[in-house]
Parts: structure tokens; C-alpha cells; sequence
């Protein structure tokens, strides 16, 4: 039965891919995904994608994983209540971003498991990735990047929440290899487990305006870590470590495992830090030699500004 409705959508695939050709390939095409749609599932339509394609998805549960192949499309939802979940593509993630030049908008990933630990809602292989009012929930790492030197991932007013593991290895809500700019604007991490809120091996990391916090739950590490340093601009955002926190010591780390980075500017600026440990906590860790400049932040509890080079104003 199996091998039958296998051989029914090849058949279906290879129609669609004809017509496609027929009426005019090289233009973009708007796929349509849900249950009353020709293409029921994500990954039926990431098989068909090309290049530019636009995606749209019906409001439903989706259980299913893509991997999304082609470069430049949006793979968006068409309402809101877009959820895909409980499945990982290639023992990775729900999504694998393989093609550059992806954007992914108002969908939700949850629930990404894998027998490494490390199951992501979102794999990004590919290059350049943009992310909008997405939301990723309980997966082992919410993002995890390759190493994509040349490559800059954006991730607009989204919610990371209840990301992150330990066994052994920790994952985290976002973990991006070397990249040249991962910057995030306007989102909530919460709640993160075991890993940090945001780890990050680009050579610029960028964080304005958002809000990351550990709540009554969280146990993360740090709240933002630059590993390998790199240039860093904080601004405006609200920071909070929890009483379960399992690092009491620091809330950002800046060059702990080694500065590979080309000197770049650390600057961390009108952002508001909560620590509502009962131990002293450094807000910012800084084991680069480049002086970090701190100005106009506002501390609650037990609080050193920071350690290492730069100033606190």
C-alpha cells in the first residue's frame, strides 16, 4: 500500500514539475500547501521547489519535516496557527534550510528530537536565512547553523521558548557556527533548558530590542555567549537570569573558548539586566582583549557590571 501511493505521488510530482515547465518554469510560482489543497504536506512542495518559489501554508498541524532544496524562496504561513511537528529530515531538523536564500514567516516548529540530542526546528546549511514572526518551541536547538562563512541569518520579531539540552553535549535556543552576521531583532527567548539563550560564532552578532530571560523555569546557561569572540552590539534589550539558572556566574560571555575573530567592536548599551539569584553575577564576561564599552544599562540584583577589558559607564 505503501509503495502505491509512493508511486501515486511521484507520478503527482512529476505532473506538477511538467506543467510547471510548460506554463512558464522560470517564473515563480505560489505553491499552496493543506489538507484540502493538491499538496497536502510541506515536504510535497519542498520536492517540486524552485528557485523563487513562493510557499504558503494552510493553518493546521502538520506532522512532518522538509528539506527545503532551492534557493531563494518564502516558505510562510498562510494564517496564523501553522504548526509542523515530531519529525526531523535527515536526523536533523523539522526544516533543513539546504538552499541560500530562504525566508521563513509565521510558522511554528515544535517538538524536533534526535538521537544526538541535538534535533533542531530548524537546520540552516545553506547561506543566507531570514526568519519572521516565527515561533520555535521545544525543540532540542531552535536554530543550529553550519559553518557558512559568507552567510548572514536575520531573525525578526519571533519566540524561542523552551529550547535546549544537555546529554551530554548541549544544544541551545539558537547555535550558529561561523558565520558573517547573525543578527536578531525584536524576539523573546524563554525558558531556554540546560544550553545558553543565544550562542553565537559569527564575526558580528548583532541583538537590539529584544527580551531574554530565564522566567521561573529556565535553566540555561548563559544568557548570550560569543565563544570566539567577534564584534557584538547590544541594545535595548531586557535580560533576566532565574533562580534556576545553571550558571550563576555570568550572564554574557565573551572569547571563553579562544578569540578566532578579527577585532570588532563590543558594545552593550541601554539594555536592562534582572538577576534574581542570591549569587553575584557578572553581566558581562569578557576574555577578548578587545575592551568591551558598556553605557547607560540598568541593574536589579547582585550585579558586576563587568570582568575584563573595557569600561561601565
Amino acid at each position: 500500500m505503501a509503495m502505491a501511493w509512493q508511486g501515486r505521488w511521484h507520478g503527482f510530482a512529476l505532473g506538477v514539475a511538467l506543467w510547471a515547465t510548460l506554463s512558464g518554469a522560470a517564473q515563480a510560482r505560489t505553491l499552496l500547501v493543506g489538507p484540502g489543497r493538491l499538496l497536502h504536506l510541506p515536504s510535497q512542495a519542498a520536492a517540486i521547489a524552485a528557485a523563487g518559489d513562493r510557499i504558503e501554508i494552510d493553518p493546521g498541524a502538520y506532522e512532518d519535516c522538509a528539506v527545503w532544496r532551492a534557493d531563494h524562496l518564502t516558505i510562510s504561513g498562510a494564517g496564523p496557527g501553522v504548526v509542523i511537528e515530531n519529525r526531523i529530515c535527515q536526523g536533523k531538523a523539522i526544516f533543513v534550510a539546504a538552499g541560500a536564500d530562504i525566508t521563513l514567516a509565521r510558522l511554528t516548529l515544535r517538538h524536533a528530537r534526535a538521537p544526538e540530542h541535538n534535533g533542531a526546528g530548524i537546520r540552516a546549511e545553506g547561506g543566507d536565512l531570514t526568519l519572521r514572526a516565527m515561533r520555535l518551541i521545544d525543540n532540542e536547538d531552535g536554530i543550529l547553523a553550519a559553518p557558512m562563512p559568507h552567510a548572514t541569518i536575520r531573525i525578526e520579531n519571533s519566540v524561542f521558548a523552551d529550547n535546549g539540552v544537555c546529554a551530554p553535549v548541549c544544544a541551545h535556543g539558537i547555535y550558529v557556527n561561523d558565520l558573517a552576521k547573525l543578527s536578531i531583532v525584536g524576539s523573546r527567548f524563554f525558558e531556554t533548558h540546560d544550553g545558553h539563550h543565544i550562542k553565537s560564532r559569527a564575526r558580528a552578532t548583532e541583538l537590539i530590542g529584544n527580551t531574554i530571560t530565564d522566567g521561573k523555569h529556565g535553566t540555561s546557561s548563559y544568557l548570550v555567549d560569543l565563544p570566539n569572540g567577534g564584534a557584538l552590539l547590544m541594545r535595548d534589550n531586557i535580560l533576566e537570569k532565574g533562580l534556576k539558572t545553571e550558571n550563576t556566574g555570568t550572564a554574557i560571555a565573551i572569547g571563553e573558548e579562544g578569540v578566532t575573530h578579527p577585532a570588532g567592536a563590543i558594545t552593550i548599551t541601554g539594555n536592562r539586566f534582572t538577576n534574581d539569584g542570591p549569587a553575584e553575577t557578572a553581566f558581562v564576561r569578557n576574555l577578548s582583549p578587545i575592551p568591551a564599552r558598556l553605557r547607560d544599562n540598568i541593574f536589579a540584583g547582585k550585579i558586576i557590571p563587568l570582568i575584563g577589558p573595557g569600561e561601565s559607564e
